[in-house]
């Protein structure tokens, strides 16, 4: 069997989702794996322990043919991923140990993020291992966007550099994820192969029952849904901003539900980014219309999404955005700003609607013409769940993975590229 180590050093897939540094990534990995292990190969996802031993084993045994191994680099707890560049090289000498000391040796390595691209460079100049990325995020796209809010060194350019000509494949997520990096970084376009994101059909199945029911949320209101995590490059406050400019134009009953957040404190407000939102929603008089219901279990989240209208997402800066397809796949129109992969995921006019960042007028505008056009929002929504179960489940996302994988090594691209029997 082939066996593949996946690097994702501040997103484990056993992670609770909607925290700062909690989000696609960890969707990203933990699907892949599972799909993965399907396929046949044995799967390893090293991350970083950041929880004493008693609380994270180094190996745990997660799904067949998937572990996980918690790398006891850095401090063991929380570190935002920002400062976890030092603790890198310890990270890179303690996946090598555990690789030498394997009876089956790794095929592949697949770097998630540029850290843990610098261990997977490492293990293939020591073990001779190939190695494959998907970056997730690029520094110089995310320095453009944010700004002095970005609180990674430059260091980071020369890294990513560096990997893009030392990686034996690269993934991007979307063609702009491919464009950025042979524009801002000089990549070589024939090693870059282009696979997308993808959502799981066992935890988005079509909901029966009245998800508003189920949810407590009011029958007749017209509900915009923003899921994901609670940090400034989510556009949140855009959201807010037009659902002010919608209830200043006549439509009261449309309500905003914020999913997502580090909420596990019983004042949502000591979380400085939903305190700034709820600040924002008061001095705009629609603190009524914005309900706040921090972090919900990943079973809970396909209720939210039905229940919703439409599910709004309008980040400046978004390499793909997993919550979309989810969206869609829920049959849910989809509004969201016209970057990164969502301009590749949401089609204008045909399963929902496209947007500038940072424009809360046509914002307003656009879900304004949804709520008027339930019909029209209704047709966008089923062709949404057909593009979404047409292309992006994570089996088609991960048999074209595979197909890198074998890229890599150097066989064909074929089922038993993926499989040695």
């Amino acid at each position: 069997m082939r066996k593949i180590a996946l690097i994702s050093e501040h997103a484990s897939p056993l992670a609770l989702l909607g925290g700062i540094d909690s989000g696609g990534q960890n969707v990203y990995v933990a699907h892949i794996a599972k799909q993965l292990a399907r396929l046949g190969y044995l799967v390893d996802i090293f991350t970083r322990r950041d929880a004493e031993a008693t609380m994270q084993p180094v190996v745990v045994d997660w799904l067949p043919c998937v572990r996980v191994i918690h790398v006891p680099a850095g401090p063991a707890r929380f570190v935002p991923k920002e400062s976890m560049l030092p603790y890198m090289e310890e990270f890179g000498r303690f996946v090598l140990r555990f690789a030498r000391r394997e009876k089956i040796p790794y095929d592949v390595v697949h770097a998630n993020f540029f850290m843990s691209g610098m261990v997977a460079l490492q293990i293939k100049q020591s073990l001779g291992t190939p190695f494959v990325i998907t970056f997730h995020a690029l520094g110089r796209v995310r320095r453009f966007c944010q700004g002095q809010a970005d609180a990674f060194p430059d260091l980071r350019f020369a890294i990513e550099e560096r990997l893009m000509r030392q990686a034996d494949r690269i993934i991007a997520e979307c063609p702009q994820d491919k464009a950025d990096m042979q524009q801002l970084y000089s990549a070589d376009g024939g090693r870059i192969d282009i696979v997308p994101c993808g959502f799981d059909p066992d935890e988005f199945p079509p909901v029966s029952a009245s998800p508003r029911e189920r949810l407590g949320l009011d029958e007749d209101a017209f509900i915009l849904l923003q899921l994901g995590r609670i940090v400034p490059r989510k556009g949140i406050d855009n959201v807010i901003r037009a659902l002010a400019i919608m209830k200043r134009g006549g439509l009261p009953a449309v309500r905003l539900l914020v999913v997502g957040g580090n909420a596990t404190d019983p004042d949502p407000r000591r979380t400085p980014e939903i305190g700034k939102l709820m600040t924002l929603a008061e001095a705009l008089g629609v603190e009524h219309e914005v309900s706040f219901t921090g972090q919900r279990p990943r079973s809970l989240l396909r209720y939210y999404y039905s229940a919703a209208n439409v599910f709004v997402t309008t980040p400046w800066y978004e390499p793909f955005g997993i919550t979309p397809v989810e969206a869609m796949a829920c049959g849910i129109p989809v509004v969201g700003t016209a970057v990164g992969g969502i301009k590749n995921t949401v089609v204008d006019g045909c399963t929902g609607c496209l947007v500038p960042p940072e424009s809360p007028a046509q914002l307003a505008q656009r879900l304004s013409w949804l709520y008027q056009n339930p019909q029209i929002a209704r047709r966008f929504g089923w062709a949404g769940m057909r593009r979404a179960y047409q292309r992006y489940t994570w089996r088609t996302v991960a048999a074209q993975i595979a197909d890198v994988y074998a890229a890599a090594i150097g066989l064909p691209s074929s089922s038993q590229s993926r499989v040695a029997g």
